[in-house]
């Protein structure tokens, strides 16, 4: 048996706006080739709860209670590009991936954010038995950097290298990864999933790397850059003895 996780996040519509992680959806991959889902809320959303009244999604009324479906939940459904669009593949190729990718995949790398919600999708780290680990994800913010910035992120090369730093002093979202260029310019920052992760290696003086794996404004073949969909990044690591996303709040509110 095999299982793929997706962690679901909320935010707080206004500023500070606070982040939590508040569930788990697990694809459970059978033997027999039948798969089936589970989603269960994780501690993160008591947090929620208790710290800005997070409200429950209609489809899982009670936290303590396990939820199994046959096919995908329509919260996560509801924000997998549906084949049947004609911008199908252009929206493949610009997410890196091919026309042949499962939603697991899709909203892996897209982190399944709407305007019309304040949720988004981020999958569960893991990392290799020597401790490395790779992970993709889209460049945030970037409307919030200078208009230099903006110009300098239009014409990103492939496989450009970027740096990675820990910023404790945001006051629109409280501490953050930002994202920088070799020659330090700030060009928006890294999700926040990532924030917790870092900062617990942090002190064991982990090295991570960076790069543009894909820029969407000048990459052929894709549709131009939808929202927070321009930069696609690679950011590799070694975790050493640390075993991601097993703080507290992401641990199942239910067995």
């Amino acid at each position: 048996m095999k299982t793929q996780t997706l962690f679901l996040s909320w935010q707080t519509y206004k500023p500070p706006y606070w982040w939590f992680p508040v569930g788990r959806m697990d694809i459970v991959h059978e033997p027999d080739a039948r798969t089936w889902y589970r989603f269960r809320y994780i501690q993160g959303a008591k947090q929620a709860q208790d710290q800005t009244q997070f409200p429950l999604l209609m489809e899982f009324p009670k936290l303590d209670q396990s939820y199994a479906f046959g096919e995908l939940f329509p919260v996560f459904q509801n924000r997998v590009t549906q084949r049947r669009r004609p911008d199908f593949p252009g929206h493949m190729r610009s997410l890196g991936l091919s026309v042949d990718a499962t939603p697991f995949e899709m909203l892996s790398v897209s982190g399944g954010q709407r305007v019309t919600d304040p949720y988004g999708v981020f999958p569960k780290l893991g990392k290799n038995p020597d401790g490395s680990f790779s992970c993709r994800f889209f460049l945030y913010g970037s409307r919030h950097v200078t208009p230099q910035a903006q110009e300098r992120i239009k014409n990103l090369k492939e496989g450009e290298p970027l740096y990675v730093a820990m910023e404790l002093t945001n006051q629109t979202f409280g501490p953050s990864l930002q994202i920088q260029t070799e020659d330090y310019c700030r060009i928006g920052w890294a999700p926040r999933y990532l924030i917790a992760e870092l900062a617990a290696t942090a002190a064991k003086s982990c090295e991570y790397s960076a790069k543009v794996l894909q820029n969407n404004f000048t990459h052929p073949g894709t549709d131009g850059p939808f929202v927070n969909q321009q930069i696609l990044i690679e950011m590799r690591g070694n975790w050493g003895d640390y075993e991601p996303m097993s703080g507290e709040e992401f641990q199942p509110l239910v067995d």
